[in-house]
């Protein structure tokens, strides 16, 4: 994949399909430790832990209609060509987690992509499912900025007359990441 984000819309669908209420996505980046991590969760069925032992395996997929799973694996190696690591952890019957660290100074690393779009999207596209999204940065210096988006908050504020995929509910949720993520970057190297 070209963009990180496209991992994530990946992994997230994964989710889904996993029969997932919430997913949680969150991404960190680390200037001083030179890492940014990117997990996904999910409260959805879970894996086996034999499933779990195969699933970066390109030719093992629990998907009937192709024979061939690239998501995890693509994340995986995507993760370890810049020096960095994955794992993924999953109960049957609560969920599953995954996980990468990154190295940006690494010829090998992608871009990040559009991560906003990627997660107004997901929520556009399913809007009674939950999604938390937390997007945090630590500065060289220590100081860390962080802010997060939560559908099941938003849920609250709208009532439930007013589905997440309402026009107006979009426009505030792209506005949002917007905002956030510039006053997140703000003076940052990045």
């Amino acid at each position: 994949m070209r963009e990180l984000s496209l991992n994530v819309m990946d992994l997230a669908q994964n989710s889904i399909s996993a029969g997932a209420s919430l997913v949680t996505v969150a991404v960190e980046e680390d200037l001083g430790a030179d890492t940014l991590s990117i997990s996904i969760s999910d409260n959805g069925k879970g894996m086996s832990p034999e499933q779990v032992e195969h699933v970066t395996d390109p030719f093992f997929t629990t998907r009937t209609t192709r024979s061939v799973g690239l998501g995890v694996p693509l994340f995986k190696m995507e993760a370890e060509m810049t020096g960095g690591s994955f794992s993924i952890h999953s109960v049957l019957g609560e969920g599953t987690t995954t996980a990468a660290v990154f190295k940006p100074s690494s010829v090998d690393m992608i871009p990040l992509g559009d991560i906003n779009g990627t997660v107004s999207m997901l929520v556009l596209m399913n809007p009674d499912l939950d999604f938390v999204f937390t997007r945090k940065l630590r500065l060289e210096n220590g100081e860390e900025r962080e802010f997060a988006l939560r559908t099941l908050e938003l849920r609250e504020v709208l009532g439930e007359d007013v589905p997440l995929n309402a026009p107006d509910v979009t426009q505030w949720v792209n506005e949002y990441l917007a905002e956030n993520t510039a006053e997140l970057l703000g003076g940052a190297e990045t």
